[in-house]
């Protein structure tokens, strides 16, 4: 009979754990479902400035592509001055240099005639 007794007590004190975790369980559902209805009672957050995509301009963007292609162009006119001025500057040194140099042999002959 002590053996029976034994699992009835057994029983009784799984069953009344079974019954915690039942409950425990359960208030955590109440949980849940309080805080889904206050979730669902507020409002979205509402700032107070319009979120519009600003509309596209396309005469913006047509005077950027004319000022980058009108300053492209004037670099490129600028570069081919600056390179024709080099070649000028080169071709003036060597006729100087040759003339320097006939002018040089002139004096030297002049100076053995005397």
């Amino acid at each position: 009979m002590s053996d029976a007794l034994d699992k009835a007590e057994a029983a009784v004190a799984d069953a009344s754990r079974n019954t915690d975790v039942v409950a425990v369980a359960m208030a955590a559902l109440e949980v849940a479902k309080l805080a889904a209805e206050a979730s669902a009672k507020q409002q979205p957050h509402t700032c107070g400035h319009d979120h519009k995509q600003p509309e596209f301009n396309a005469r913006k963007w047509w005077t950027i592509g004319g000022l980058v292609i009108a300053g492209g162009a004037i670099a490129s006119v600028l570069a081919v001055a600056f390179a024709l001025a080099a070649v000028a500057v080169a071709i003036a040194a060597t006729c100087a240099t040759c003339c320097l140099l006939v002018l040089r042999s002139m004096w030297r002959d002049f100076q053995k005639g005397r």
